[in-house]
């Protein structure tokens, strides 16, 4: 990291910062009406725009009037066209410098999020006013590091030569982060090169080795996911022993560590044998339990930094073990499609998070949701609008508070009234900008890690997996799943009931070769996270005794369902239930390998740096 300027003055830029925040918010209507128009002038020519009938006008009326309310389904066909080398411009004027890829899935691959190479700067000014936010309430931290674990994930190449990547790779990779000037907030243990490692084995072993290396100097931790972060604690707890030998001595283990680059950015931290060091790491670790390990470990740590909203709740008790009670903040609410909001109140607990949308990063729209059972809590959300309810939409100033609305945004990178897929709840508001509780993903029943499954690709697993039981005169009366994160890294459970018509045994290689097939027939994010991160487990089937469903049902019921419109849940996460699922298990298998999986579009030939 450079040295400090002699004329910094940190206190003055976190002035700077606050003041944004408080002028964006207090004119958030006029600051909204300035960001679409600028969209739409400076786009004026593009395809997209003129095949609506848009014509050049750039008022709110008009673009509502006539631009559509979209998926991603309704632009693959132009964003196929640009990956496959089209540079006429079809969504926006400048040209598209790669694809974000989502972890949301089109067809079971990665959705490619158009960009242009100005976002990146936009999306660094949202960092950029995370730690004077936070200053506000945790004093000092300039005066530490943060360990934070970062990694980088394969690319791939379309056939028009654009790079297609996750959106914290193409940050990692981007000057911004590679070439940042002095900042005390971006001091961070873990040198660039084990951040751009390739090898996730070694950028996790190396980091590690870093942050234990520099243990005193930690004033705050963290990864952008829990789950991450979890497996990180799960990696020490396994390789200590050899993170020990190598502080103990002030050598790299060069059949761990093998990168060159990595092993000379390392030297530079482990410069000399620390064998007072080496055995406080192992008094620590070799204790019967590792509660409170972080804080043993790293014991001037302020807090955990870490997404622990949506899906990521379920770690909460996980992180709560490991830290003995740290505050666990989330900064910022962002996605491949575009960065949104921060959290103006981040030692506020995980269950109250709440995100302040910031006006200038793009146009917004809410479409209003609705409850359609009070009892099960699910949403109607259809697929396409009609006109009265693309009418529906309302402006960023126009959200009411306790109202649930699905995020829809217009970006400079060429996405016009897209549906993000994410529910939102008002929570109150920032002089005149919204604040936002994340309530969840739309239609995502499972979910580990970066992963999105939804109950469409579950059932159309579930088919292609039954197939291995027809020769047994065997089928599955009934079926459940659920995320289990007590296990690290966690794993998919399904619940099976069956009905056994012949006389001859299943045997365990079938119920195994199911897993397997369920597991082939998900989507690409999935099985990038079981191959390559390592960030899911092995799939398990669990069988249920006969009946169990029918319980299921009594259950609900008691509770209120009504017994005509009742059916089974797909995915179940409430404990009771889970509890009575689990009474009930006689059998449990898991996929007995990984499933196939190639970085990249199948369709593409791929490539990585």
């Amino acid at each position: 990291m450079p040295e400090a300027p002699k004329e910094y003055d940190l206190a003055g830029e976190n002035r700077r910062v606050l003041d944004f925040i408080e002028y964006v918010t207090a004119n958030a209507d006029a600051v909204q009406r300035d960001i679409l128009g600028e969209i739409l002038s400076r786009n004026v020519g593009v395809e997209y725009l003129r095949r609506h009938g848009l014509e050049g006008r750039t008022d709110r009326d008009t673009f509502k009037k006539l631009l559509p309310v979209i998926t991603y389904e309704d632009i693959q066909q132009d964003v196929l066209r640009i990956a496959n080398g089209d540079t006429s411009p079809i969504l926006t004027s400048k040209p598209i410098s790669e694809f974000l890829t989502s972890s949301g899935t089109s067809g079971g691959e990665r959705k490619l999020m158009p960009t242009i190479e100005e976002e990146l700067g936009r999306r660094c000014l949202l960092y950029s006013l995370l730690m004077p936010i936070m200053s506000q309430f945790v004093p000092d931290l300039e005066k530490g590091k943060g360990m934070y674990l970062m990694f980088i994930k394969s690319e791939s190449w379309t056939p028009g030569g654009i790079v297609a990547r996750p959106v914290l790779t193409s940050y990692y990779k981007s000057p911004y982060f590679k070439d940042r000037p002095y900042d005390p907030y971006t001091n961070y243990t873990s040198p660039n090169e084990t951040v751009l490692c390739p090898d996730s084995y070694q950028s996790m072993y190396s980091q590690l080795l870093c942050g234990l290396c520099q243990n005193k100097e930690v004033v705050r931790v963290g990864a952008v996911f829990a789950s991450a972060f979890i497996r990180a604690i799960r990696f020490l707890e396994k390789h200590w022993v050899l993170l020990c030998n190598d502080i103990r001595t002030g050598s790299l283990n060069p059949n761990i560590i093998s990168d060159q680059t990595v092993r000379d950015a390392v030297k530079k931290i482990l410069d000399k044998p620390n064998p007072y060091l080496a055995d406080f790491i192992e008094s620590e670790c070799s204790k019967s339990s590792w509660q409170g390990i972080i804080t043993r470990l790293w014991p001037n740590t302020k807090y955990v930094d870490v997404i622990v909203t949506g899906t990521m709740s379920q770690y909460i008790p996980t992180l709560d073990y490991y830290s003995n009670g740290l505050p666990l903040v989330c900064t910022m609410y962002a996605s491949s499609e575009c960065y949104f909001g921060v959290n103006l109140n981040p030692l506020c607990k995980p269950s109250e998070v709440s995100y302040t949308l910031i006006p200038s990063m793009c146009y917004y729209e809410f479409l209003p949701v609705n409850r359609s059972d009070e009892v099960t809590g699910s949403l109607h959300m259809p697929k396409s609008l009609n006109e009265k309810e693309q009418q529906e939409l309302v402006e960023l100033v126009d959200v009411k508070l306790g109202q649930e609305y699905e995020l829809v945004v217009t970006t400079f990178s060429g996405l016009y009234r897209y549906r993000v897929g994410d529910v939102l709840r008002v929570s109150g508001f920032k002089n005149k900008a919204p604040q936002f509780n994340f309530v969840c993903r739309k239609n995502v029943v499972l979910s580990i890690d970066s992963d999105k499954t939804d109950e469409t690709e579950l059932q159309n697993a579930m088919k292609n997996a039954v197939t291995h039981l027809l020769p047994f005169d065997a089928a599955v009366v009934e079926y459940t799943s659920y995320a289990d994160t007590t296990t690290i890294p966690g794993h998919y459970v399904l619940y099976w009931e069956l009905t056994l018509n012949g006389g001859t045994p299943i045997p365990p290689c079938v119920y195994e070769d199911c897993c397997l097939a369920v597991e082939e027939s998900l989507n690409s994010v999935y099985r990038q996270g079981r191959v390559s991160d390592k960030s899911i487990g092995p799939l398990e089937i669990r069988i249920v005794e006969q009946g169990t469903f029918d319980k299921l049902m009594d259950y609900a019921i008691s509770l209120g369902a009504s017994i005509n419109q009742y059916k089974a849940p797909r995915c179940v996460k409430f404990p009771p239930v889970l509890e009575l699922l689990n009474s009930r298990v006689v059998e449990r298998f898991f996929s007995p390998k990984c499933p196939k999986w190639v970085p990249g579009h199948k369709q593409w030939s791929n490539g990585q740096n």
